[in-house]
């Protein structure tokens, strides 16, 4: 409430998603009279705010399917996290997991907290599952294979090189990205993105959680988990957990630039995916997450509190995003304005401002050409620059 007081214009959004989530809650009624429907919802909501949040936009036979698609995800990623489990015990398990979809008495017990709970009762996912269209079935599990085959060879591989970085990302996000574009074909409400397009999709998502997650990974016990290419951060430290301390607070914001460079790599294709999408509820489903992670990039650019804590937008905010995204010219609009924020935070002394600034040319440019920058409404970036400013340094 405190928050709400002090940004009064974010009450309006919120109430609009609180409305939003119970008219949801109304049409999945039906399902909600079934158990394992009913875990695979609540659930949702208890492994990913955010994305039981966007999954709202799509249309009800769609969403269920995505949400199943989403928890099949974030069990795999569970067992991929666990680092208490030997990699031997993860590897066969992650290489078989698409297996196990067709068995609704499987389980495996691994993770914490909801992600443990998930785990335990993976029965009431694989049985919603089975009740899905076997053309549906058949694309999630092709992804889930290729994506534990290639988690299982991270576990047993460093991420030494920039090319390591993407095929990593590639594996835990990109086929997701892949996947979501085969299931919205396979509903006829899309053409099929180009492979290319749908993976740039994931990527962008995928490199803004691993510079977000720099900490938690660096401390994660019994073992770190480091994700970020030594190819980039061992041109400012011997160690990556080097950057935790004080000492180091210059030559770790170079790098974290740098790695916020490297995201900004897939934005255009990002862009051409979403200006292609025909159906609105899709089009939102998919621009929201692009337009949060977009403003995420910016608040991250050269702020070295990514490596002391947690460093995340808020509620209102997201909410005030999620009801200004509705077409491509505010998403056009949004990019435009975080990288005009983005910009004015380049330090002109950092060893990668010349390739952050041609990067934020080339977005900003492929944002003007698209010719809807012209007599637009109060975008979203514009809106929330105060605070982009404030968090960024």
């Amino acid at each position: 409430m405190e928050e709400i007081m002090k940004h009064p214009d974010e009450l309006y959004p919120l109430m609009k998603l609180m409305l939003s989530a119970k008219r949801v809650q109304k049409k999945t009624s039906g399902w909600l009279l079934r158990p394992h429907w009913a875990f695979c919802y609540v659930t949702l909501r208890k492994v990913s705010r955010s994305f039981a949040l966007v999954i709202q936009q799509l249309p009800s036979d769609l969403r269920d399917v995505v949400c199943v698609y989403y928890l099949v995800l974030r069990a795999l990623d569970t067992v991929e996290d666990d680092t208490s489990l030997a990699t031997e015990i993860r590897v066969p398990i992650l290489k078989d997991f698409y297996c196990h979809l067709h068995d609704p008495e499987w389980h495996f017990s691994c993770g914490t907290m909801a992600f443990k709970v998930l785990m335990d009762q993976f029965h009431h996912v694989s049985t919603a599952f089975l009740e899905l269209d076997t053309n549906y079935q058949e694309v999630i599990k092709d992804i889930i294979k290729r994506m534990g085959e290639g988690m299982a060879k991270f576990l047993c591989k460093e991420v030494e090189t920039i090319d390591n970085y993407n095929e990593y990302c590639h594996y835990a996000a990109g086929l997701c990205g892949l996947g979501l574009s085969k299931l919205f074909y396979a509903s006829g409400r899309e053409d099929l993105a180009p492979e290319s397009l749908s993976i740039s999709m994931g990527l962008f998502l995928q490199k803004i959680s691993i510079i977000r997650d720099y900490l938690e990974d660096i401390n994660e016990v019994p073992k770190c988990r480091i994700f970020w290419p030594r190819q980039i951060w061992s041109k400012y430290v011997n160690k990556l957990e080097d950057f935790k301390y004080e000492e180091n607070s210059v030559k770790a914001v170079q790098c974290l630039n740098e790695m916020v460079t490297n995201a900004l790599l897939h934005v255009e294709d990002c862009l051409v995916y979403m200006s292609n999408l025909r159906d609105p509820a899709i089009f939102q489903f998919c621009a929201i997450p692009q337009v949060i992670n977009m403003g995420n990039l910016t608040m991250y650019y050269n702020n070295v509190e990514i490596f002391k804590g947690s460093v995340e937008m808020r509620r209102g905010l997201c909410a005030k995003i999620i009801d200004q995204t509705r077409t491509m010219a505010d998403v056009y609009g949004a990019f435009f304005d975080f990288c005009c924020i983005m910009e004015s935070k380049v330090d002109r002394d950092d060893p990668n401002a010349t390739s952050t600034l041609k990067r934020l040319e080339a977005i900003s440019k492929t944002c003007k050409d698209s010719g809807t920058l012209i007599n637009r409404r109060r975008s979203i970036g514009n809106s929330l620059s105060t605070y982009f400013y404030k968090i960024g340094g």
